[in-house]
């Protein structure tokens, strides 16, 4: 017994126990000695617990019998991520030529995205001809403001990764192009910014009228233009020549 197979007896072990000894000693009876025509009649019947039909799934899916792949399928796309990593282990260990179309359409469909990560990481394993093309298309609508399936779009981007895509390398230094639809979406999904702050009190407004406020950056105050405004022009060369802006008068006025 592998490494893999002990910790998922050990994990099915756990829920025999709620259904009494006998249930554990199946479990491990399926685990060790089972022969495969006995794993397929788990299978088959519709009576069997399901971390029998689990245990004898991923028995069969890892000594290449095709009779499990309908069954690990449908754990592929289970609400618990424990079946759905073992189902896409022994999927991948199986090498049946319909597991990557059965995966594509799992990572595809809107209505299971919530269990997708397990089909999206099993075609990435499988690097088939329909994983790039499904793997694009689920990540197109997880490219939304807000969207609450961030884990999918994850393994969507790690496995484009490592099927090296060049749809998702970077530009060339030096070459500009428009912008795509994908850069377009990615804008789009960002967070925006919070609302604007209105301006504290008492300072001027950017682009206003200065009415003697606080000077902002590259504005002098209003006094000092005042002053600059008074010492030039005419009236500085009077000021010089008559001690004033007029001409004094010593004797009484008329």
């Amino acid at each position: 017994m592998n490494k893999e197979l002990r910790a998922l007896t050990d994990r099915l072990r756990c829920e025999a126990v709620v259904e009494g000894e006998r249930a554990v000693e199946e479990c491990e009876r399926l685990a060790r000695t089972a022969g495969p025509e006995e794993l397929a009649g788990v299978l088959s019947d519709p009576g069997r617990p399901l971390w029998a039909r689990e245990l004898a799934a991923y028995r069969l899916g890892t000594a290449k019998d095709p009779r499990a792949f309908e069954t690990l399928v449908l754990f592929l796309n289970h609400r618990d991520p424990q079946r759905c990593a073992t189902a896409a282990q022994a999927l991948a260990a199986l090498g049946d030529p319909r597991t990557a179309r059965a995966a594509a359409a799992l990572a595809t469909n809107e209505l299971r995205v919530a269990y997708a990560g397990q089909a999206v990481r099993l075609l990435t394993t499988l690097r088939a001809p329909e994983s790039v093309p499904a793997l694009i298309a689920t990540l197109e609508r997880r490219l939304v403001r807000n969207d609450p399936y961030r884990n999918v779009a994850l393994a969507c981007v790690a496995g484009l990764g490592v099927l090296g895509d060049r749809r998702g390398a970077p530009r060339p230094p030096g070459r500009r192009t428009a912008p795509g639809p994908w850069r377009r979406r990615l804008r789009r999904a960002r967070p925006h910014p919070g609302p604007a702050q209105p301006p504290p009190r008492g300072t001027a407004q950017e682009g206003g009228r200065d009415r003697g406020l606080r000077p902002g950056p590259g504005r002098e105050p209003a006094a000092s233009r005042g002053r600059d405004r008074r010492s030039t022009g005419p009236r500085r060369a009077v000021r010089r020549t008559h001690g004033g802006p007029f001409p004094s008068h010593d004797g009484p006025f008329p």
